[in-house]
């Protein structure tokens, strides 16, 4: 499908294209004189952000976050999707799988904008936008590390919380690699055209989304750490109470065990006394035991 968005306002003719078929889209690139190499980048789904110029044209393709992705996913083809745009003084060409409600808002928006009338900065705002579906994923990414760290130090068992974590991790991978990737797109852009409010307004945005992902990489290693540091404590503890108990009753064991020895010649066998003694005594050695344990502050 095709349509041209220059009936709406602009002086320039901008034809956005989604889901092409190959033989379309090599008809395309023949009509409009489009690199061979920027092509077969367009008919890779998977493809990454990236920016070329050509002799007539400059080549960007940029990925924006899929709201229609399912809440598991977690790699670069289920959380976002691509957008490919060819561009010169004159044209646009915007090359997507499906349709984008993203491209057409856009022409709505800034169809009677006279700051739109030149492609570059209608390209700053495309990309710029691509940039801003990211924020909402990130603000959710954020708020599930605050509430997964506020139950982690009030100790509140969380099922498969590591599992949980590992997706959290997973998901902002994908937006590290686009943040990352398309930073060499802002970069290269500015070769070309230094000093358009435009460009340095995307370039902003792009900077705080990428300190925000960044963030949230931090935050994440830090959690695992801290529930990790937390468990192994807990661990610990027990641990620390079961050899509390063992010291306790090691002594009476071994009291036990003595007492059990068939011998028939053992002189407390025929003491009247003898048992509520041996009570007494091993009485006396748990309180000297507990005594020791609190002048050592293990209790």
């Amino acid at each position: 499908m095709q349509t041209n968005f220059k009936p709406l306002g602009f002086n320039f003719e901008w034809l956005d294209v989604y889901d092409p078929t190959e033989a379309e889209l090599r008809q395309l690139a023949d009509q409009y004189k489009l690199p061979e190499a920027a092509v077969i980048d367009c008919l890779q789904p998977e493809h990454l952000p990236k920016y070329e110029l050509f002799d007539n044209y400059s080549f960007i393709i940029v990925r924006f976050y899929d709201t229609e992705s399912k809440p598991d996913s977690d790699d670069i083809r289920q959380l976002t999707r691509k957008i490919a745009l060819f561009y010169n003084t004159e044209i646009i060409i915007t090359i997507h799988r499906s349709k984008a409600e993203l491209i057409e808002n856009l022409a709505k928006r800034y169809c009677t904008d006279t700051n739109m009338q030149r492609p570059f900065n209608l390209v700053c705002k495309i990309v710029k936008k691509t940039f801003e579906t990211f924020e909402e994923p990130v603000k959710q990414l954020n708020l599930k590390i605050d509430a997964y760290e506020e139950r982690i130090f009030l100790k509140k068992r969380i099922p498969d919380l590591l599992r949980a974590m590992y997706d959290l991790k997973r998901r902002n991978q994908v937006f590290r690699r686009v943040s990352f990737v398309s930073k060499l797109v802002v970069d290269n852009m500015h070769v070309s055209h230094r000093k358009n409010s435009y460009y340095e307004d995307m370039r902003d945005y792009h900077l705080k989304l990428e300190i925000a992902i960044d963030q949230i990489h931090e935050d994440l290693i830090s959690l695992v750490n801290l529930y990790l540091s937390i468990s192994s404590q807990r661990t610990n503890e027990v641990m620390r109470i079961l050899t509390v108990f063992s010291a306790f009753f090691l002594p009476l064991t071994f009291i036990v065990g003595v007492y059990g020895m068939n011998f028939q010649y053992m002189p407390e066998l025929a003491m009247p006394n003898g048992y509520p003694g041996v009570i007494l005594f091993m009485a006396l050695v748990i309180v000297f035991i507990w005594q020791w344990f609190k002048r050592k502050n293990w209790l």
